[in-house]
């Protein structure tokens, strides 16, 4: 299980990667561009290509956190495995669902 959780982990960095540094640019353009709160989400309502990344995003975060807490809790926590597996899918059950929740709001999908 380890071994699987190391390649999970380090598979869902790679993914992640790109998407942080395209969401660092998304900022640096719309804080230079002056776009308001208003003006940001005008654009991303209704925008697949942009749920779709951050529906990614959110995805990829919600496998990649969880691993790296569950190897804190049981290295520096000294918590045992099974308790500080069901402490991390806990937390990413509540990343993801938070996450899309978000998206949702954010893609304009909510009614």
């Amino acid at each position: 299980m380890e071994q699987r959780l190391f390649a999970l982990q380090r598979l869902s960095a790679m993914v992640m990667a790109p998407f942080v540094l395209i969401h660092l640019a998304v900022i640096v353009y719309a804080v230079r561009g002056g776009l308001t709160t208003g003006e940001i989400l005008a654009r991303t309502q209704g925008n697949w290509g942009w749920i779709a990344f951050y529906g990614l995003f959110v995805i990829a975060v919600a496998v990649h956190v969880p691993i790296g807490v569950r190897n804190i809790l049981i290295e520096w926590g000294r918590i045992g495995r099974p308790a500080a597996t069901a402490l991390a899918l806990a937390l990413g059950l509540v990343l993801l669902a938070m996450g899309l929740r978000a998206v949702v709001a954010v893609g304009g999908l909510a009614a």
